[in-house]
């Protein structure tokens, strides 16, 4: 039996039937209208080849990191790097002939499978940056450091022409050492809360919580990512209305920050359960919009934003 604060979201066998059957089915000639705002309950490397040309604005992909882990009913193993690059190369393949020549592309991954990730990207895509965000969560290690950092590689389909909204993304961040001009606060604020300054964004996050079962957004999933993360990457690199395409849906973080935000989704998921959960997260969100850690249009630092 859960603890009594734990609102981890899990679903009766007769509540996931009825969500699945909320999935979309793949018709032949379906149009961006149509695709957008749905899940397919499918296999990514059969439907991508068939989705329209130049539709989607960005791209979030957060593939199987090349770690042996299962997902669901299936698993995922562990191969050499050549064949991992291989994998890499046939999944951006299939999904390259869908971004609108002013796309842009995200794609998650840890320190190995970064090496493997950005080489590829870089040979049909522009890389931008390589993003590193902590994770406070973690085992440690007898005769290594700990794993608590993963990476997102930023790219765009063109060298010059791309979305991003720096102010969008604006971290505020508790000010510990105050500095004044002329007796005014110099980049700060002060309120009754206390002193904060809005920092622009960089290449390192340290303001992400993962989620965890006292959260609502958390899910049985085994490396479910944060709303705060992906409404990051959509702020930034989208506008209002544009469509946010992912493929390797899991239980739909991206689709629901997506929806939040007020940007279309596709989202493409293979494990019947995760489907389910992505649906009953939706269907939640368009009763919640909230995203923890995202208020009054800017992110909190952790463990900063004044309670009350």
């Amino acid at each position: 039996m859960a603890a009594p604060l734990n609102r981890t979201l899990t679903l009766t066998p007769a509540r996931q039937q009825e969500l699945l059957a909320r999935c979309a089915r793949w018709r032949e000639g379906m149009t961006p209208a149509q695709l957008a705002g749905q899940v397919f309950c499918a296999d990514s490397f059969e439907l991508l080849p068939r989705l329209p040309d130049a539709f989607v604005d960005l791209l979030v992909v957060d593939p199987p990191y090349n770690l042996s882990k299962r997902y669901g009913q299936s698993s995922f193993a562990r191969m050499g790097q050549p064949e991992y690059e291989d994998y890499t190369r046939r999944w951006l393949a299939a999904v390259r002939h869908t971004l609108k020549p002013t796309a842009t592309v995200y794609v998650c991954c840890d320190w190995r499978s970064s090496l493997v990730i950005g080489r590829v990207l870089e040979e049909s895509l522009t890389l931008r940056n390589r993003i590193t965000w902590q994770r406070e969560k973690g085992r440690g290690a007898a005769a290594n450091y700990k794993n608590a950092m993963e990476d997102i590689w930023f790219a765009t389909a063109d060298a010059k022409t791309y979305t991003f909204h720096a102010d969008a993304v604006r971290l505020r961040r508790r000010v510990l050492a105050p500095y004044r001009a002329e007796g005014q606060p110099k980049d700060w604020q002060q309120t009754p809360q206390g002193r904060f300054r809005d920092t622009a964004p960089s290449n390192f996050w340290d303001d992400i919580t993962v989620p965890y079962w006292s959260m609502p957004e958390n899910t049985p999933h085994p490396a479910q990512k944060p709303e705060k993360l992906l409404a990051k990457l959509i702020l930034a690199s989208s506008d209002p209305g544009d469509l946010v395409l992912d493929p390797f849906g899991g239980v739909g973080s991206t689709a629901v920050a997506a929806q939040k935000l007020g940007r279309r989704f596709l989202l493409l998921e293979r494990e019947p359960q995760y489907c389910a959960l992505a649906q009953a997260r939706l269907e939640r969100a368009q009763g919640d919009p909230a995203i923890q850690g995202y208020e009054d249009g800017v992110f909190w630092e952790r463990n900063s934003r004044p309670r009350g």
